[in-house]
């Protein structure tokens, strides 16, 4: 657990709960990971079984968000169950986007962003009642420039006091125009205007734009979160990435043990998630953290590209 006010100490890989937490996710090939079951009682007993695993392996980091279905709920159900284990642990959590998809595959709409300051009340009560308790790290989830939330002097406020009560306040950050906001957060908050001391970010191999913001948000002191580091399951077996599969052979390693390596080989990377559905696929990302990093082909794709592919998977 993260000493209240202090930048969380964590480093190495952490398990997100995205994919753990509701029957549908945009991973390729998520659907088929479910084929013993995706009912809220077989949802859980996975959660629950790579939770262990992730415990006994040394993770220590773990991820979750109000819309990642009932992440939250299996969550604290698990540290219940296990209450020596919350010491031990940093958790960190996302408010702002409210999961609509009643457990359906098939919804329409998966789930709804609000940046307002009712969310963030409504949410934050509801992340102390599933967690049994406060996160070490709360970010507005999927802070995009065309968010409200910097422009709002009353949820900065109210995220300030937050703050001040000794939780680490951040962002995740999404889209092709994520250094510039980045980079706005930290102009803000170095200027006294913002509380933010976390931030939670793509970057891959293919979408390494984020990286020199990244870098400046680090060295200011702010705790760095990479996420998508397999991009969406591109970037394994599954992927669509011919020449990063060809290198991760060469190298003598999986896909996505090379790619979670590349992440881990950032200086500012303080955590890299993991967003396992198996204990299998997790023990193969937990590979990366002893294994060094390889010489890669030059794989980044204009990041309008890469955003709308990643729009463009479908739910499973």
């Amino acid at each position: 657990m993260t000493t209240r006010g202090e930048r969380p100490a964590v480093r190495g890989i952490g398990l997100g709960l995205a994919a753990l937490g509701r029957p549908g996710y945009i991973t390729l090939g998520h659907g088929g990971d479910f084929g013993d079951g995706a009912t809220v009682d077989d949802l859980r007993e996975r959660a629950h079984a790579v939770l262990d695993a992730a415990w006994a392996a040394g993770v220590r980091y773990v991820d979750a968000a109000r819309s990642y279905g009932l992440a939250e709920r299996f969550l604290g159900e698990w540290l219940a169950a296990h209450p020596g284990r919350r010491d031990e642990l940093t958790v960190g959590s996302k408010w702002g986007y409210t999961y609509t998809a009643d457990w359906r595959i098939d919804a329409d709409v998966h789930e709804v962003k609000d940046h307002s300051v009712a969310t963030f009340e409504r949410q934050w009560q509801e992340t102390l009642d599933a967690l049994g308790g406060p996160p070490d790290v709360y970010v507005v989830h999927s802070l995009t420039s065309d968010s409200p939330a910097l422009d709002d002097a009353g949820l900065l406020a109210a995220l300030t006091a937050l703050a001040d009560d000794g939780v680490a306040v951040g962002f995740s950050a999404s889209g092709p125009n994520q250094g510039a906001v980045i980079d706005r957060a930290l102009a803000m908050t170095t200027a006294g205007l913002a509380p933010f001391r976390a931030v939670q970010a793509t970057w891959n191999v293919l979408e390494p734009s984020a990286g020199p913001a990244l870098a400046r948000v680090h060295d200011a002191g702010w705790f760095v979160v990479v996420k998508e580091a397999v991009a969406n399951g591109r970037l394994t077996g599954r992927g669509d990435v011919t020449g990063f599969r060809a290198a991760a052979g060469a190298a003598g390693v999986a896909p996505d043990v090379l790619a979670l390596a590349a992440v881990l080989d950032q200086p500012f990377t303080d955590v890299a998630l993991s967003g396992a559905t198996t204990v299998d696929q997790l023990r193969s990302n937990l590979r990366a953290t002893a294994t060094a990093p390889v010489a890669l082909p030059d794989l980044a794709e204009d990041p309008k590209a890469y955003w709308a592919t990643r729009s463009g998977l479908g739910w499973s």
